[in-house]
């Protein structure tokens, strides 16, 4: 599960006339110094317009992600194989996405992308600062921070990441990240439903614009955890998501 799209590695992008209208806000002549070049481009995409990106981008520099390495992780290729529906899953549990109702988002990163995710089975959804985000299912709040007031492309603001943390009965674990200082509307202990509003979205930590991290963690009992893809229900279906695609969320299931 990559950032670029399927098998072709080969991609060439054609930024149009608007490029230095668009790059100036998103990086900082200081950022320039430890964005490579995968890192700007994608960062550009995220501040380019739905329609713009779609005509703006023809093919991607093959250069650019050829340096980008990627996880050798074994749950890698599965979810890749999933993605595509090439193997089926019908057992595992069907998330809601994590945003409200009949809203749509755009997967900015997936399951072990070629950028910052190549060895996290995360996704990044873009989402402007102060937008509601929703429980994914049911469960318990065991873990919080809401006190990060920066963010930035760099290591040094991570440990100011604004998350919640959910316990779910299935000894898994649901995690959303970046959001908007004092800005979450649950507490450790607080029991949340499928659907619920629990936060607002932002751009604390370690990011390089706003958007909603989220990942999923299972038990294996023995207190080992480990990153897991999910399922979630679309308006097209259930799917396991991939990058560079909107995805509108639907009613919740409870």
């Amino acid at each position: 599960m990559q950032i670029s799209q399927d098998t072709d590695s080969k991609w060439v992008c054609k930024i149009n006339k608007n490029i230095d209208r668009l790059c100036t806000p998103v990086l900082s002549d200081s950022h320039l110094h430890y964005v490579n070049y995968c890192g700007f481009i994608f960062a550009l995409l995220m501040k380019m317009k739905r329609y713009t990106a779609i005509y703006s981008i023809v093919l991607v520099f093959s250069s650019f992600l050829s340096g980008c390495s990627v996880s050798n992780n074994p749950l890698r290729p599965q979810l890749k194989l999933l993605q595509k529906g090439i193997i089926k899953d019908d057992s595992s549990y069907v998330y809601h996405l994590p945003y409200q109702e009949n809203k749509a988002h755009l997967l900015v990163q997936g399951y072990f992308s070629r950028y910052t995710h190549k060895h996290r089975a995360a996704l990044d959804f873009k989402m402007k600062k102060g937008t509601e985000v929703c429980a994914v299912r049911d469960g318990v709040v065991i873990r919080m921070k809401d006190d990060g007031k920066r963010g930035g492309g760099n290591t040094k603001y991570r440990p100011d990441g604004n998350y919640i943390v959910i316990q779910h009965n299935d000894s898994t674990r649901s995690g959303y990240w970046h959001l908007r200082h004092a800005a979450l509307f649950v507490k450790v202990g607080e029991q949340v439903k499928q659907g619920q509003v629990i936060a607002l979205s932002g751009n604390s930590g370690y990011t390089y614009f706003p958007h909603l991290h989220f990942i999923v963690w299972k038990s294996d009992g023995k207190g080992q955890w480990t990153q897991i893809g999910t399922r979630f229900k679309t308006n097209k279906g259930i799917r396991y998501l991939r990058p560079f695609r909107f995805y509108q969320n639907t009613k919740t299931t409870n």
